[in-house]
């Protein structure tokens, strides 16, 4: 979420403390945060770990007319060389618990991982295709992530939310409007404090097993670190297998698998997929995307769209 205003104002340290509280950061790099490990700091930095610190962090932010972005896992997002000249807020609300044998709660911080991991102990199937996709419980929620024919909208039951205003509510699956790798939420900019999803009991040798298959399949063709994973969506067409062709399919036929800007370089394995060697900057990484899209633009005549978020200034 970006909430965006007219003018950043220049505020004393004294008064901006008073206002969110001790553990305001000030000038905290991002780039360890990211799974792209690139990009600048953040003017202002807050973990907030109750939905209380969420909405006293994001009603400051809008009395001192200071832009606002909530940080998940960091997982699908680059963030400008320059930083951000704003307030990050790191959702570290936590917490995994049953309230009924089908239904699970769970933070908004929480990883997905860990999700996956204690719907496999508790015997629940539904989740297992996100096994492997990093980042947070509220992450995907915003962007209805998913995977193997699988989206976290299709299990989501319901979900509290805080608005830019700093109202908290509950809201069930449908005020959502899942789409592919889409949620409402892009256009109301609420934070997902906390989800219930709604799972099915199965079996726990099953669910493992799928588990460890999915796993694999993304060892062989995916790289473990400083990385987003894939970059551009795949193109909604209702011949293809999921009702979408795959946006790495286009790029292996564009030749993206020789490219490389800088540190940046396409993954070898996988051509919708671009990798930080280890010197890579954002604007490398922007640049190399740039290139990818004007590729396939040129061939096919199709413009690929991001499933990366952008922080910061890249002009």
């Amino acid at each position: 979420m970006v909430v965006q205003p007219k003018v950043m104002p220049n505020l004393p340290a004294s008064k901006l403390i008073e206002a969110f509280g001790t553990e305001l950061e000030f000038s905290r790099e991002l780039a360890p945060l990211t799974s792209f490990e690139t990009g600048g700091p953040a003017k202002y930095f807050l973990v907030a770990r109750s939905v209380d610190d969420v909405v006293r962090a994001v009603r400051s932010a809008g009395a001192l007319a200071i832009s606002v972005f909530v940080m998940g896992g960091g997982s699908n997002l680059l963030v400008s060389d320059d930083g951000f000249d704003g307030l990050v807020i790191k959702l570290g609300i936590k917490g995994l618990r049953l309230i009924d044998i089908n239904l699970v709660e769970v933070g908004g911080g929480e990883q997905l991982i860990d999700l996956v991991n204690f719907a496999t102990e508790n015997s629940l199937t539904g989740l297992e295709f996100a096994v492997g996709i990093w980042g947070s419980v509220g992450g995907a929620i915003y962007g209805n992530a998913g995977a193997f024919g699988g989206e976290v909208g299709q299990v989501l039951k319901k979900a509290v939310l805080v608005d830019s205003s700093g109202g908290v509510r509950t809201e069930d699956a449908p005020y959502f409007q899942f789409a592919y790798r889409h949620s409402r939420l892009k256009e109301t900019h609420e934070i997902v404090a906390s989800v219930t999803f709604e799972l099915t009991p199965g079996k726990k040798p099953e669910i493992e097993r799928r588990v460890d298959e999915i796993l694999t399949r993304r060892a062989e063709r995916h790289p473990d670190r400083r990385t987003a994973g894939c970059f551009f969506r795949n193109i909604p067409d209702s011949t293809q297998e999921h009702g979408k062709l795959p946006a790495g399919r286009l790029l292996e036929e564009v030749g993206a698998k020789e490219l490389c800007v800088g540190g940046a370089r396409v993954y070898d394995k996988h051509a919708n997929i671009i990798v930080n060697t280890g010197r890579a900057t954002s604007k490398d990484i922007r640049q190399l995307a740039d290139m990818l899209k004007k590729r396939v633009l040129d061939r096919f005549g199709i413009e690929l769209q991001e499933e990366v978020q952008q922080l910061g200034s890249f002009q």
